[in-house]
């Protein structure tokens, strides 16, 4: 890992990036039909999951990595500039209402900060120092985990702000779908996702999103699922705030328990529309104050509270069971 930014010179060169080549010199994108264009680019998509498969080994270790931390209450942020930005920033927004947490557990910053989400700054992506102050206005420390997303893996915001992340000793990662990138370079994990030419020559809003983006999914719903956020395949976290997202609650406290709708929304409003809760107070007897407890006990994690139950046999007698 290098501690220092890659010189001007080492960024210049756009032609020597495999997401600027041209895919087909003799392809006539603007004269091919709808269907035409719809196939060709179905099967363009096709080769990204070849191209995150092939890293796979190196995206294990960085969630490896960034789980061990924030075990110990570190945080995962993304950082990004344009499009990478705002997967950063729309991975991050999607994982409190999915899995229960706060709003600082996982973070999306983008260069130009919040009115880049829907309008672009592109200049921002320039700046390497206002990438090592957004770090620092973040406060970011040794137990956290900075990811940094520049499809071409040379982006001065996301450089500045991995080396930053670094000095300040947190474990940094580097998400790029280019090879041999500065990105790789200064990140503790080089996660290079060989994507090749783009469809719409340059246009990294495509091939290398969707790449980045099933990277991202695993980041955060990997890291999760190791913080006991899911029982099963469910997401025992979510919150009920409306009435689709009480419906899925409902639903998953039938399925983890094998209990009646009508049940398990009784054993819902007891929980507070908390469904983790709402099924720890069924597999154990308890009641809600107690089921809680046992799950701070577990480390929130919701199996190891139902298999401590199911241990147990006899169900206790210190709480009445869920009407």
């Amino acid at each position: 890992m290098a501690t220092h930014l890659p010189s001007p010179s080492d960024l210049e060169d756009l032609d020597a990036l495999t997401t600027e080549a041209v895919a087909d010199s003799h392809l006539m994108l603007d004269e091919l039909s709808v269907p035409e264009l719809v196939t060709l680019m179905n099967d363009r998509d096709e080769t990204v999951a070849a191209a995150v498969r092939a890293v796979l080994p190196a995206v294990s270790d960085a969630i490896a990595a960034t789980v061990e931390r924030m075990r110990r209450g570190g945080r995962l942020l993304y950082v990004g500039a344009g499009t990478s930005g705002r997967l950063g920033v729309l991975d991050a927004s999607e994982v409190p209402p999915t899995f229960g947490t706060g709003p600082d557990v996982v973070i999306g910053i983008i260069a130009g900060g919040p009115a880049a989400i829907v309008s672009a700054v592109e200049a921002a992506e320039d700046d390497a120092e206002a990438g090592a102050t957004d770090v620092d206005a973040h406060a970011v420390g040794e137990l956290d985990t900075v990811v940094g997303i520049a499809s071409s893996g040379r982006t001065p915001y996301v450089l500045g702000a991995l080396v930053r992340a670094s000095e300040r000793g947190a474990l940094t990662v580097g998400v790029a779908c280019n090879t041999s990138t500065p990105l790789a370079e200064v990140a503790d994990h080089g996660i290079e996702l060989a994507v090749g030419p783009e469809v719409v020559t340059g246009s990294t809003r495509l091939g290398a999103a969707t790449a980045t983006k099933m990277v991202l999914n695993m980041f955060s719903t990997i890291a999760m699922v190791q913080l006991g956020k899911t029982y099963r395949t469910l997401m025992v976290d979510v919150k009920a705030t409306n009435a689709k997202l009480r419906r899925r609650a409902v639903r998953i406290v039938t399925l983890a328990t094998e209990i009646d709708d009508a049940v398990a929304e009784r054993a819902l409003e007891d929980a507070g529309w908390h469904a983790k809760l709402a099924i720890a107070m069924i597999a154990t007897g308890l009641d809600a104050d107690h089921a809680r407890a046992a799950l701070d006990d577990a480390g929130g994690v919701l199996r190891v509270v139902v298999d401590r139950a199911s241990v147990d046999g006899d169900r206790p007698t210190t709480s009445e069971e869920p009407a």
